[in-house]
């Protein structure tokens, strides 16, 4: 799923009555969040949080509404329930059949039984990324259910296998899978998939990397498509489930993730936003998408017309949703409408079939819908609409049809299967990516004695889209099963902390409230800490195994069997003093939030009892070592022959939904404790065990080998220890640029990829890990690259030989470059990939179809794609910066014509800018450019014929302000200036022009904004 207000789960749950401020905005309030205090453990099978108040009464209204009961009575045989009719046939007997109020009542995400027809509910919204995770028990009143199945890869990782075959076959297993939980329960288990995550990994700082597959369009709609596929399966006119894009789109960071604009260009918007969705869509490998929750373009993506762009991709009839609270942030926190009937209807009109809000509790948005109706915002003919988008994916569910349809027949006991487990091995392994193997470092001699070292050495970690691990394998695991482990630590400080001649005492066995009571640090008094960088820390309790935790909204316990939840409650900070002691600081993520107030701070009061309270108040500890990490780490790598080292992440504290990174960094307790075993045995491997990039450019220049995986599910273990034996030869590349530390990474808000020169397309940087980039136990050479006209395109063909001793895989890389452009063009892009398998010696042809109208660009000119005459560069390797083999292509095509501003011109449609923002013309559609003072946009190479002698500009201000028309730059030769008056508001749109100096010839001609203004159009009169 995909919270996008919070968490956004289909059910949510308000959070318990505690420290909230009145005046908190909607928008930061979690109406979608599940309650702290009842953190979700992965590791259980059917964790459930409690709905509460008004939450508790919609759960009770859904049960009226027959959502947790099936049909009292058997249904007569209606022309909707024959599956030899077509499908349009038979979604139009029964969309006939329903009155408009139960038509409407479809509309929320929990669809009421209607009983009459014997029709039983309907829910959307299994989250489902890398295997079946959870979803929301109707009958309990909400409480998230969490699966205990097959947990794959992360997304991230399965994209690093660039292998589409398998994850097409991983796509089946979650089909499968969500296939048998739903027919446990098909009140719980919907089989409407809310997955995958296609939004691009433009900036590795996103706190939801791991949801994402790449930063390049063309390997995300590969990916996207192959995971569809598999979920969806074979049969042309049956679903396995129905797999659900997110989140649409461009949707790329969380900070103020519901109010901030994704500013898209044209160029960006169509060569590499669009892309990644389209892919899928057009191949009919998804059912719908998911609206996600930030402005594109000044718009809410709630609202962003998809009938224009999504349902314009296939043939199929789609099935889209919003994302949770999406439709109250409307009116909520993005205050775009001012009440919820013009929301409800703007969300309809604009191609949204589902509302997820409210939980459980269809009642507003029925009330909302209703309102539209009688104010003529909506008729029945835009309900029916809506409701035959929805019965079009039901249908293909086999609801209607005798048993279920094909995939009726599946059951509970295709889930954790032998065969999926199996899968899973594999998919781990084929992800890893080989980042460094300098020296033979790698792979291990079987019975050599290895030191297993590192905070993620003997435990595996999910994340808030992960299932339950049904089992699991850790590194130390996977190691010891294959050799002779010298030594095992996991490398952290255990310390006891003390005040006022006290130790800080926690509870055994399910764990206690942690108070001030002994007099000597025992066992209950011990604690491991885990550094995850950025100061912030977790504490196990030794006393049994668990991590400490807030609870209560005041006191701590040690009860965690991870740091989890939607409110990570779970981290603190050891914050060092003057003098020596420590103040223990609560830094779980409501610290953040306005409303928590400064009570962070832990205070002991003379009983020994702990509270919250200020930094003033709070309670200096004795930090006291019991046992150091590093020193007991050295110890075991000086005991052994090669140092086995896991670092890396823990995926609900290192980014994640609601929170980005603030830097890239590997935690510097980590960082040094790599570096005090390398010192103590150069023969050190270090695993990095996470989800993003991350700046580690003094490893890379010590350690002799580095291995990169996600947090890759139950087999995680087995698959490293196949690796580094040499049983699997890595083939993993990595689908995101990794910069070097130091690097300036622009504003996580820009999406302008172009101006900002981002990502491996545009970015000049030199990387410390290049896009594509993936080592191999074996080696590879490239012969007679050969690029032949085929058709309407060319016919690329490599020769690929494995010229070394050991079988593996290699993935060959196509990427093109054209070399004159009217435009900024990649500096390289990739066009096509092959993983293929090679013996030792063995030799294949690899053969990409490179078609010409790949090649083409967004015209801004005349807002369609154009193929331009150019030569291409055609490059060949095994990533972007190892190009092996080259060759030129020439390509036919047009050049584009000098910009005929006489004409009116989209401002949008401008070649460059300076600070430009997109914004919406109308509520409805339309783009338009906001300028503030100084800021400027230029349309490039503009044909002015004999001479220009005036300007006409559609512009919209809340003041008084004035555009320059410049040429040549924004400082160049001022043919006039605009002036332009208030207008009444962003929408009242009025048209100003003043004389020009006389121009001639083929300009760049400038707009420099004097003031804050916006620019819908331009023309210039001859």
């Amino acid at each position: 799923m995909s919270f996008r207000t919070f968490p956004r789960t289909p059910v949510r749950a308000l959070p318990p009555a505690a420290p909230r401020a009145s005046s908190r905005t909607p928008h930061r309030t979690p109406p979608s969040g599940p309650p702290s205090g009842s953190a979700r453990s992965p590791s259980s099978g059917a964790v459930r949080r409690r709905l509460r108040g008004p939450a508790a009464a919609a759960a009770a209204l859904a049960l009226a509404l027959g959502l947790g009961a099936a049909p009292a009575h058997a249904a007569p045989e209606y022309p909707f329930r024959d599956p030899a009719l077509p499908l349009r046939q038979r979604v139009d007997d029964l969309l006939g059949r329903l009155t408009l109020a139960e038509k409407v009542s479809w509309l929320h995400q929990y669809q009421p039984a209607v009983e009459r027809l014997g029709i039983g509910p309907f829910k959307t919204g299994t989250e489902a990324l890398h295997g079946v995770a959870w979803s929301t028990d109707v009958d309990d009143g909400g409480d998230v259910v969490t699966a205990k199945g097959t947990v794959f890869p992360q997304a991230v990782g399965l994209a690093s296998t660039w292998n589409p075959e398998l994850v097409k076959k991983v796509g089946e297993a979650v089909g499968t899978e969500a296939r048998g939980y739903h027919a446990e329960n098909p009140r719980v288990w919907g089989l409407q998939l809310w997955a995958p995550v296609v939004n691009l990994l433009r900036d590795p700082r996103w706190g939801r990397n791991e949801e994402g597959y790449s930063e390049d369009p063309l390997l995300t709609g590969a990916v996207s498509t192959a995971y569809g596929r598999g979920i969806q399966g074979d049969d042309p006119d049956h679903l396995r489930a129905a797999p659900v894009l997110k989140h649409f789109m461009a949707n790329n960071n969380e900070v103020r993730r519901d109010t901030t604009n994704s500013s898209l260009r044209p160029r960006v918007m169509h060569e590499y936003e669009f892309p990644a969705f389209r892919a899928a869509l057009e191949s009919d490998a998804a059912t719908g998408v998911m609206t996600s929750y930030n402005l594109v373009n000044g718009r809410p993506a709630t609202v962003t017309d998809l009938n224009s762009t999504v349902r314009t991709w296939t043939e199929r009839t789609l099935f889209n949703v919003s994302d949770a609270g999406g439709p109250n942030n409307l009116t909520g926190s993005q205050k775009y409408f001012a009440t919820q009937a013009e929301a409800a209807a703007a969300l309809v009109r604009a191609g949204v079939d589902s509302f997820t809000a409210d939980n459980t509790d269809g009642r507003p948005t029925v009330a909302s819908v209703e309102a539209a109706l009688a104010q003529g915002l909506l008729t029945e003919a835009d309900i029916d609409r809506a409701v035959g988008n929805i019965l079009s994916v039901r249908f293909r569910l086999g609801e209607f049809d005798p048993g279920g349809g094909p995939y009726g027949k599946i059951t509970k006991d295709a889930v954790d299967s032998p065969g999926h487990r199996k899968l899973n091995r594999r998919a781990a392994t084929e992800a890893a990516v080989l980042l460094k193997n300098s020296g033979g470092a790698l792979p291990l001699d079987p019975g050599e004695k290895v030191a297993v070292i590192g905070p993620l050495a003997d435990t595996l970690y999910t994340d808030w889209y992960s299932g339950a691990l049904p089992y699991r394998v850790t590194p130390l695991d996977g190691i010891r099963e294959r050799g002779a482990v010298a030594g095992a630590t996991e490398g952290v400080d255990r310390i006891a902390l003390k005040a006022g001649g006290m130790y800080l005492t926690a509870g055994t066995g399910a764990g206690a409230d942690l108070r001030l009571s002994a007099t000597s640090p025992g066992a209950t008094e011990q604690f491991d800490v885990f550094d995850w960088g950025g100061g912030v820390v977790t504490l196990r309790s030794v006393a049994n195994g668990k991590y400490v935790s807030r609870a209560n909204w005041s006191t701590l316990v040690n009860d965690k069997d991870q740091p989890g939840g939607w409110f990570v409650q779970e981290q603190f900070k050891l914050e060092a003093q003057a003098d020596g002691s420590v103040l223990l600081r609560y830094a779980g993520y409501e610290t953040a939030e306005p409303w928590f107030g400064p009570d962070v701070y832990v205070r002991a009061a003379d009983d020994g009892t702990l509270s919250l309270t200020t930094a003033e108040n709070a309670t200096p500890f004795t930090r006291e070592v019991v046992r150091s990490g590093v020193d007991e780490a050295v110890a075991a790598a000086k005991n052994a022959e090669t140092a086995v080292v896991v670092v890396g992440s823990m995926p609900f504290i290192n980014g994640r939904e609601v929170h980005d990174r603030a830097d890239l960094d590997l935690a510097e307790g980590q960082q040094k404790l790599v570096e005090a075993v390398h010192a103590a045995n150069p023969n050190t491997v270090v695993v990095l065990e996470n989800s993003y990039p991350t700046t580690i450019d003094r490893l890379q220049g010590a350690v002799p080998a580095i291995l990169w995986t996600t947090h890759a599910g139950a087999e995680t273990g087995h698959a490293l220890a196949d690796i580094l034996y040499g049983d699997a030869n890595p083939a993993g590349r990595l689908t995101q640029t990794w910069p070097r530390s130091g690097t300036e990474l622009p504003d996580i808000l820009d999406y302008d990829i172009i101006k900002t020169r981002s990502t491996y397309l545009y970015s000049r940087e030199r990387p410390l890990y290049a896009f594509g980039h993936g080592l191999s136990y074996t080696t590879f050479g490239y012969q007679g690259l050969k690029a032949r006209r085929n058709g309407d395109g060319f016919e690329v063909g490599v020769k690929v030989t494995n010229t070394g001793s050991r079988a593996g895989d290699e993935v060959v890389q196509l990427y093109t470059h054209q070399r004159s452009s009217r435009v900024e063009q990649p500096v390289r892009q990739l066009r096509g990939f092959e993983r293929v398998h090679l013996a030792p010696g063995e030799t294949k042809t690899v053969t990409f179809t490179l078609r010409t109208a790949d090649l083409a660009l967004w015209d801004v000119t005349r807002g369609r794609f154009a193929v331009e005459e150019s030569a291409h560069d055609v490059l060949v390797g095994s990533a972007s910066d190892r190009i092996r083999q080259r060759t030129v292509i020439r390509v036919d095509g047009e050049r584009i014509p000098a910009r005929d501003l006489s004409r009116v011109t989209r401002a949008a449609d401008f070649d460059d800018h300076s600070g430009a923002e997109l914004v919406d013309e109308t509520k409805a559609s339309g783009d338009a450019v906001a300028l503030s003072a100084g800021e400027w946009i230029s349309f490039a190479d503009a044909g002015l014929g004999r001479g220009v002698s005036g300007v006409r500009l559609g512009v919209a201000a809340s003041g008084a302000a004035s555009v320059e028309v410049r040429t040549g730059s924004p400082t160049g030769r001022l043919l006039g200036t605009v002036p332009v008056a208030a207008t009444g508001g962003a929408y009242r749109w009025a048209e100003v022009s003043a004389p020009l100096a006389r121009a001639s010839g083929r300009q760049d001609v400038y707009l420099v904004a004097g003031g804050d203004v916006r620019i819908k159009d331009l023309v210039l009169a001859r």
